[in-house]
């Protein structure tokens, strides 16, 4: 099921990506957050994605994260305009940790080196915070427990094109398993490669080659299957066309 969503009039000051909506109803909305921006305020930031929100559209009275996306990942972004949908989806996302999956997030990501065949990854994850205040994520087996899934879709020289469904939710998980796996995620400053990001810069990369693709997940008050996809961005999609020369 789809929506297009009524796009707000722009103002003055007004953020473009405001009006990069994929969905909206009366419950929820879902917004093809841009990369850069971090989607609360905290660690340095004063406002992020929800704080906005709120300033930009004061006539809803209630508007939160359902869930969260790294500042430099792309792509979908569910926020609920109620309470009682913000309760009940995140009902829903614990589940995924029993493999119920009532919420599926896929993302699409640039990996390091040739990855031939799916692979799962079951590594439980750390967070730390270190005395500079930059946070941190490691594999531990004492952390919390967590699975991703890579999907290969296209393999290049150098890089490998992958469908990333993550199944549990925790702090830069898919970066984390993808470098543990071995194939670290292009531009990844932190958990990458220093080499393949060089690499990947001379193709025109960026940022972190991470977008949030797509969210399916039942309606929270409607009980209907919502099915969302965000494009690949430009800056993504042009380093693609390079490594395919």
């Amino acid at each position: 099921v789809r929506s297009t969503a009524r796009v707000p009039v722009r103002s003055p000051g007004k953020p473009h990506w405001m009006e990069d909506i994929i969905y909206e109803d009366e419950e929820l909305l879902v917004l093809n957050k841009p990369a850069g921006i971090p989607v609360h305020a905290g660690s340095g930031f004063r406002s992020g994605v929800i704080e906005v929100l709120r300033h930009w559209r004061p006539q809803l009275r209630y508007l939160d994260l359902v869930h969260r996306l790294d500042k430099d990942t792309s792509g979908c972004l569910l926020i609920a305009k109620r309470r009682r949908a913000l309760t009940a989806l995140h009902a829903d996302l614990r589940q995924n940790s029993q493999r119920m999956h009532r919420v599926q997030k896929r993302y699409l990501a640039l990996l390091a080196g040739k990855l031939s065949s799916a692979q799962e990854v079951q590594a439980a994850l750390e967070k730390n915070q270190l005395q500079s205040g930059e946070r941190m994520v490691k594999v531990n087996e004492h952390g919390r427990f967590a699975v991703s899934r890579f999907h290969p879709l296209q393999v290049y020289d150098s890089a490998t094109l992958v469908s990333i469904q993550l199944y549990t939710g925790r702090t830069h998980q898919a970066r984390v398993h993808a470098a543990h796996l071995g194939h670290p995620i292009a531009g990844d400053e932190k958990y990458g490669d220093r080499e393949f990001n060089a690499l990947m810069r001379d193709h025109g990369l960026r940022r972190l080659f991470l977008h949030a693709h797509e969210l399916v997940f039942t309606h929270p008050i409607r009980n209907r299957k919502i099915k969302v996809q965000a494009p690949l961005p430009n800056e993504l999609s042009s380093v693609l066309d390079r490594l395919q020369d």
